[in-house]
């Protein structure tokens, strides 16, 4: 009996009684925007990255920290690639809604695509790359940043550095990860128009639960070897 009053009140919780720290916007978020802009949202951890696109056209991107406490979201930017002047500003917006519809204050409606409950799903960090010489280099962790976020369906990675403001790419799609292969489809794509649509296959290896390593062939066709660790 007292498993089951459990569990009936975390359903209640994460129907609408209240959406906080323990349900959050975990996962993948959708709109569908005037003029065939499609608007998505990715969250994991502390984390979210907003993208908007047409088909084959890049339209912006940002994201940063955030936090959810009774029912309010505390977002700091950390990245605008269409208003550097926003990056580092703080806002503060009511959500209301449930697990599966939100509705947050300046941004709209949302749908869910998915939970970001799978093992890989998380934000990382690159941290270390393969050489001519076969041998893995550290990267020095500093301003500049590029990281990816994996939900269950979904993944972006952005170049960005939070203290000068700098916007230096980014791409985002879909993924699947089967047999060893973790394979993308890409949906936008800053740098160059042409690669939507185009599929990456990869092998991966997700070490000691928090290093992504990654290898295979770039967008642009070269060979390469990352490691990509969670950001705490």
């Amino acid at each position: 009996m007292k498993k089951l009053t459990s569990f009936l009140l975390t359903l209640g919780i994460c129907v609408g009684l209240r959406f906080d720290a323990f349900c959050q916007l975990q996962g993948a978020w959708k709109q569908t925007l005037p003029e065939g802009i499609t608007a998505v949202m990715i969250c994991s951890d502390s984390y979210l990255m907003i993208s908007r696109y047409k088909e084959k056209e890049f339209v912006m991107t940002e994201g940063g920290t955030y936090r959810i406490e009774n029912n309010v979201l505390n977002y700091h930017s950390e990245f605008n690639s269409s208003d550097t002047s926003k990056v580092g500003r703080d806002l503060t917006l009511k959500t209301k809604g449930n697990p599966t519809k939100r509705s947050i204050e300046q941004w709209g409606d949302w749908q869910r695509l998915d939970e970001g409950k799978t093992p890989a799903a998380a934000v990382y960090r690159i941290t270390g790359r393969m050489g001519n010489d076969n041998q893995i280099t550290p990267m020095q962790r500093g301003a500049r940043k590029t990281l990816k976020m994996l939900t269950d369906t979904r993944f972006q990675w952005v170049a960005i550095n939070p203290e000068t403001k700098q916007f230096s790419g980014t791409g985002g799609g879909t993924y699947t990860i089967k047999d060893g292969k973790y394979t993308e489809t890409i949906d936008f794509f800053s740098r160059d128009n042409n690669r939507v649509g185009a599929a990456l296959s990869f092998d991966y290896e997700l070490k000691d639960g928090k290093d992504w390593h990654h290898s295979g062939l770039s967008s642009a066709g070269a060979k390469i070897y990352e490691v990509w660790s969670k950001e705490k």
